[in-house]
């Protein structure tokens, strides 16, 4: 499916991608399993806390600060890295553990949300390559930026991406001006000559048209998790995307 009802444009210079269930398909969130396996490295819990009782306190941490609530985190666009939020969490309970930020990242991680490639990215991004069309990412996520790099190196190993923007590393979410600014003063083209393909309407969609970056709704992971849009290039498989390219433009 390829839907689209705007003034015609052209093949960009490059594409930006969208991390989570747009790269990658990340299996449901599971925190409690996540936070079991860190606490494997605690060598130090004065009150005797279990993973449940440290996940509880972080779900209160993020519920205040309304980080993932689907009605207001878009507008929450001010990162809260890992770095900072972890070691607040574990040490105000109490809780030390024999874990640098990085690895306590990647540990919780793989165990709260493995993922696996979205269906026909390797192949899109084979097509990429072979047009001379440039590609890179920027990802809301609270993850080190190292961390994220290495998940991607690993899910797509193909990939030609030119640089990786975690939002961790550099203060502003999207749907942000200032983080899809700092990607095309790193890519060095004007904003008409890039396309950015995510699946959150708010933060993708809408952050990059705020910005004159043409987006591409991928919904290929959501299942039915969306409401069909006219106003948007809308794709549900990448070789439609690339079937789309080849012939229209």
């Amino acid at each position: 499916m390829v839907q689209y009802k705007f003034k015609e444009f052209s093949l960009p210079k490059m594409i930006l991608f969208d991390y989570g269930q747009t790269l990658v398909n990340e299996r449901k969130f599971d925190g409690i399993k996540g936070t079991a396996e860190v606490m494997k490295y605690a060598v130090k819990n004065k009150h005797n806390y279990t993973a449940e009782d440290v996940q509880a306190a972080a779900d209160a941490i993020n519920d205040e600060l309304g980080r993932y609530d689907p009605a207001r985190s878009h507008l929450l666009q001010v990162e809260v890295p890992n770095c900072m939020f972890s070691p607040y969490l574990y040490e105000s309970m109490g809780i030390e553990l024999a874990l640098s930020n990085k690895e306590r990242d990647q540990i919780f991680w793989d165990a709260a949300s493995p993922g696996v490639p979205t269906q026909g990215i390797a192949e899109f991004m084979d097509f990429l390559k072979k047009r001379g069309i440039r590609t890179g990412v920027i990802s809301n996520i609270t993850y080190c930026g190292e961390v994220v790099k290495n998940r991607i190196d690993r899910m797509i190993p193909n990939h030609n991406f030119e640089f990786i923007i975690a939002t961790s590393e550099y203060m502003f979410r999207k749907p942000n001006k200032r983080i899809f600014g700092l990607a095309l003063e790193k890519a060095d083209l004007d904003p008409e000559d890039v396309w950015y393909i995510g699946d959150n309407y708010e933060c993708d969609v809408v952050g990059a048209r705020n910005v004159g970056i043409l987006p591409v709704w991928y919904v290929g992971a959501k299942e039915s998790l969306y409401t069909e849009r006219e106003d948007v290039l809308m794709i549900k498989k990448w070789e439609d995307l690339q079937e789309y390219m080849e012939i229209y433009l």
